[in-house]
């Protein structure tokens, strides 16, 4: 049995393993480990608050990841102790989110690592601590699960700050919490702790500040442990699910369904099953 499926990895070994890999001058590191890839947000001076650069780091990372294929499950995590992403770096602004053409020029620059994101292969789960505001708002609700610290702060500030919240994020949070929920937290740019997060459905799971990282990987250790085309399969369809009937990809998830009956996996599965043991489970 893999050895992470017996206890979570601490996190110093996840930081010495595979050679870890950081982008955009040290503010965006990349780990691996036995199935589990990390990617940390590294600003924590700033609380983690992401920057264009960050932004294109953080594309490269999860390119490195989504072509590993020893890597099953993508955890996202802030560095310190104060923020997994308090937000945008309201410090660009002047300069490249000045107003409406600034902030498109901007947009299309990150565009490419925003999809990316929202359409990643692999399970991704945030892993959140103190404060997950505005644009961390985003890249944690682009997120398959949300793990969250009883010390996690949640909101957009954007109206606080005069600009508009994009659709894709907005589109994300009513699917999670509904259209009343966005709207009281739209309108007002007010801040919810990790029990309120939860009760609305922002954060699937709140757990105390130390057992976070535990908890995370013990979710993450578990999916790595499973069969990664019925993994996939679940992702692909749940996202077919969520769309419109009619950009629904129908024969996308036949593929999958198709290719999940056909594997070696499942023939493993079934022999585990038949045998009492853990399955073995190769992807294929």
């Amino acid at each position: 049995m893999p050895s992470f499926l017996r206890k979570p990895i601490p996190m110093t070994d996840i930081a010495k393993s595979d050679n870890e890999t950081s982008f955009a001058g040290g503010k965006i590191l990349r780990s691996a480990f036995e199935g589990v890839g990390v990617i940390t947000f590294n600003n924590p001076e700033k609380r983690n608050a992401i920057s264009l650069q960050m932004w294109e780091g953080l594309g490269e990372a999860l390119t490195q990841l989504r072509d590993n294929p020893a890597v099953r499950v993508v955890i996202l995590k802030g560095a310190g102790d104060k923020a997994f992403i308090s937000g945008a770096d309201i410090s660009q602004f002047e300069k490249e989110r000045h107003n409406a053409q600034a902030s498109e020029e901007y947009a299309n620059r990150s565009a490419a690592q925003r999809a990316l994101l929202a359409n990643y292969p692999k399970p991704i789960i945030a892993s959140i601590h103190g404060f997950c505001l505005g644009g961390g708002m985003q890249i944690a609700m682009s997120a398959d699960i949300r793990i969250a610290a009883t010390n996690g702060q949640f909101g957009i500030p954007a109206a606080k700050l005069g600009i508009a919240y994009g659709y894709d994020g907005l589109r994300n949070l009513v699917s999670l919490v509904g259209p009343s929920q966005a709207r009281l937290l739209m309108y007002t740019g007010m801040r919810i702790d990790a029990a309120e997060a939860a009760r609305i459905g922002l954060v699937d799971r709140v757990v105390p500040d130390a057992e976070l990282w535990s908890a995370t990987m013990e979710i993450a250790a578990t999916i790595a442990g499973n069969a990664p085309l019925a993994v996939q399969a679940a992702k692909i369809t749940i996202a077919d699910v969520l769309k419109d009937p009619s950009a629904r990809d129908m024969d996308a998830v036949r593929r999958i369904g198709t290719a999940c009956m056909d594997s070696e996996d499942f023939r493993e599965g079934r022999r585990a099953f038949m045998e009492k043991r853990k399955p073995r489970f190769s992807g294929r």
